[in-house]
């Protein structure tokens, strides 16, 4: 069952303009071509959208994510995009402002930045076929655990310090069905690792099943 697109976390909104930062129009960038792939996008028969990007900037807040429900949009701009300026993993609790709330998966999104400085930007995707043929083979979540929840975050932090996320740099959300999430140094590194393996695994299938 598809459990996606609805915040689970609190949320204090507090400036609801458009943001003005040029770390989006390197998101929008990458999220391109994850939308053109459909590793981004929307479930039209759930009218429900999945799947959200973020980078750090340290300049002005913590990351800068994507909105919630902004799946559906092939291109997005700075009013698609919340600066998230504090998170409480412990309280379920999320301080944001933009003329967009924050993405669902946000404290997620905040857990994995607080495992390493070196990592700079997270893509969380869908994919069936990559979901199902990489569950258990690379760095995976507990089935239990869902999306957008405290646990959650916590279960990154269990991945990075007992598998080898670090250094493959995509995780399985086992209790999230078809959702993956990559990690980089900068936004084209985490989107890319997640493109290269849509092209790998997702494209010579959809090649036989034609």
């Amino acid at each position: 069952m598809i459990d996606e697109g609805y915040t689970k976390y609190r949320v204090t909104w507090t400036d609801r303009r458009p943001l003005a930062h040029p770390a989006i129009a390197e998101l929008e960038r990458w999220r391109r071509p994850l939308f053109d792939a459909g590793l981004i996008g929307h479930y039209s028969d759930l009218d429900i959208g999945y799947g959200n990007i973020s980078t750090k900037v340290e300049d002005c807040g913590l990351f800068i994510i994507s909105g919630t429900q902004t799946g559906h949009l092939a291109r997005t701009g700075c009013q698609h995009y919340a600066l998230v300026t504090g998170v409480s993993i412990a309280e379920n609790a999320v301080t944001c402002r933009g003329a967009v709330q924050a993405s669902s998966e946000t404290l997620t999104h905040a857990a994995v930045y607080e495992l390493n400085s070196s990592i700079q930007a997270v893509v969380h995707v869908h994919n069936a076929v990559l979901w199902e043929r990489l569950k258990d083979a690379l760095p995976t979540t507990d089935a239990s655990v869902a999306y957008g929840t405290p646990e959650m975050a916590m279960e990154f932090k269990r991945l990075y310090a007992d598998t080898a996320l670090v250094d493959v740099g995509v995780a399985v959300m086992a209790g999230h069905e078809s959702g993956l999430l990559s990690i980089g140094g900068d936004i084209e590194e985490a989107a890319t690792r997640l493109l290269s393996l849509n092209a790998r695994y997702t494209e010579p299938f959809r090649e036989t099943t034609r």
